[in-house]
Order: C-alpha cells, then structure tokens, then sequence
C-alpha cells in the first residue's frame, strides 16, 4: 500500500457515547440485526443513510447519487459523487482539476471515515458496514460486533433476497466476502475474520435473526444503555 495510513487521517475527538457497530459476513443478517438491535433500544440505525446524508449534503437527490449508466455504483464511488459535489477541496486538490471518478481509493477512504466518525459522534447509533469496528476501534464507549454464519446458509439467504440461482448467489457471497477482507487488512491492516477485532461474533444461524439481536440489546442494556 502507498499514499495512504490510518495515522495520516485526523484522530478523531469527539466523545462517542452509546455506539454499537456490526460488522458482517455477505448473507448474514447484519442489517436485519442492527435493525432489530436500533428498535429495541430505541436508537438510530445507519447503514445506507450514509450515502444519503452525503447527498444531502450535497443537495442531490439519493437516486441521482446512485445513477451511474448502465450499472450501479460501488458504495465508495456514490459518496464520491455526492462528496465531491458539495466539498471538492477536501479530497480533490483545485490545480488536480478531478473527479469523482479520478480520485484515488485511498483518498475515499478517508472521507468514508470522516463520515463515519461524524455519524458515531452523534450517539446512540448502530452503525452497520463501512469498516466501522475499523474506524472506531479507539472509542471506549462502543460495542464492535460481527455478525457470521455457515457460507451454505448465507448462499441460500443471499439467493432469497436478490432473486438468482444458488451458483450466482454464491458468487456474489464469496466475492463480497473477499472484499471486505482485503479492505481491512489493507487499510487497517486488520484479519477482519479475527474475533479479537470484535466484542461479540454472534452466528445467525444459530441464535436467528431476533436471538443475535437480544445478545447485543442485553448487552448493551448491561451496560446502563
């Protein structure tokens, strides 16, 4: 890796109270659990209201954020888009005369992480995705969880929800999977399938949906949350 650090991005200063983040396998439930987790402690769930609380930043719409041709963008290219829009001197040097699709990774993972950090600083938040576990490790005032279960399970989970066979499903699963990995390890350099990254690694297939879900709230009730 070159041109980017984890120390080179500001430390972040805000207190954090009361923040749960979910880390999750590819047809795992996480967002199903951080759902259930929000509704009953009574607390904001963010996971796609990240792309749309940049656009609105931005003053675009979240469709017209999520347009990109003939196929849909990545997360990391549809928070450029609306970053840019709304901030360019912040990822985008004025004489470089770029683009949302001329920046770097590196440089977009730096504005997800202020965007992170900036969502968690608002508290009683579960956070799903976006490296989260990652980004907040130093907060003290959090409980980093990651969701897994059996790769035949998610398959056949990840095949429900998007309407494909089994063969394309697992596509999808394996390659979502090994992407996460490599972002860790790459920008964090963290085994994003280490448990000591995490507070919890709960199995849905296991415990189910709800059962995952009543882990964390009783946890976090635990805690005088």
């Amino acid at each position: 890796m070159t041109g980017y650090s984890r120390s080179a991005v500001p430390p972040f200063r805000y207190l954090c109270p009361m923040l749960i983040t979910i880390s999750r396998e590819y047809g795992a439930g996480g967002s199903e659990v951080g759902s259930r987790v929000a509704r009953a402690l009574g607390w904001r769930v963010v996971d796609n209201e990240l792309v749309e609380r940049v656009a609105a930043r931005a003053g675009l719409t979240p469709e017209a954020v999520a347009q990109r041709e003939e196929r849909v963008p990545t997360f990391i290219e549809r928070l450029a888009r609306a970053l840019v829009a709304a901030t360019p001197e912040l990822v985008v040097p004025p004489e470089a005369g770029g683009t949302a699709f001329s920046l770097s990774e590196e440089d977009l993972v730096r504005v997800t992480e202020l965007v992170v950090e900036e969502v968690a600083a608002e508290g009683k938040v579960v956070l799903v995705g976006r490296a989260a576990p990652a980004v907040l490790a130093r907060e003290r005032e959090a409980i980093h969880v990651k969701v897994v279960a059996p790769r035949e399970w998610r398959i056949r989970a990840a095949a429900e929800r998007l309407g494909v066979p089994p063969d394309e499903a697992a596509t999808v699963t394996d390659e979502t999977d090994k992407m996460r990995a490599r972002y860790h390890r790459q920008y964090y350099s963290r085994d994003w399938s280490d448990p000591v990254s995490y507070h919890m690694l709960l199995n849905t297939a296991a415990l189910g949906l709800d059962g995952t879900a009543a882990v964390i709230v009783e946890r976090a009730r635990a805690l005088g949350w």
